[in-house]
């Protein structure tokens, strides 16, 4: 079965179980709501046990979540830089133009037809996600998730197209 994640334990809040979560993922609301279904992995990424959402809110930039059954600091806080994860079955389906990062991460980029480099990691900086681009013998490049940038995914070929406006590659 295949886990995609969701958010990453950075510590405890407070005494009564909950976990303070570094989240990564566009799906808040749907992924913390009560009675959601989450996986944890350790530290090496090995599957420790299923949780339940209790609870859920959140404070300044984190994600503060209970589940169900943990509800003292004991019991939480051997979590600490554990992942949350989702199982693949549990995705909700997206609209046409939307997509889950790891169908984006690998796929082969190209300008004109002709091969750029593979798209490594997806940055959330602001405004827009950034992809980040892995090339043979150069710097990585950065393009934002716009519409002049990215011109078109396509996910059975495994392929991207884009348009690097200028000042986007600073080794031109």
């Amino acid at each position: 079965m295949n886990y995609f994640n969701v958010g990453k334990i950075v510590n405890t809040q407070g005494l009564k179980g909950e976990v303070r979560v570094l989240s990564v993922t566009d799906f808040v609301s749907e992924r913390y709501r009560v009675g959601s279904q989450l996986a944890l992995f350790d530290k090496n990424n090995q599957f420790v046990r299923n949780l339940e959402v209790a609870s859920h809110r959140q404070h300044k930039n984190f994600d503060i979540l209970r589940f169900k059954g943990l509800y003292h600091i004991n019991e939480v806080e051997k979590f600490k830089d554990f992942y949350l994860k989702i199982a693949e079955e549990l995705l909700t389906p997206l609209e046409s133009d939307e997509f889950y990062y790891h169908e984006i991460i690998g796929l082969s980029v190209y300008e004109n037809n002709q091969l750029i480099g593979v798209i490594k990691e997806i940055l959330q900086p602001g405004a827009n996600d950034v992809w980040v681009v892995q090339r043979k013998g150069k710097k990585d490049l950065l393009l934002p998730y716009i519409p002049s940038v990215i011109l078109s995914v396509n996910l059975p070929d495994k392929r991207v197209d884009v348009d690097i406006l200028e000042g986007l590659d600073d080794e031109d």
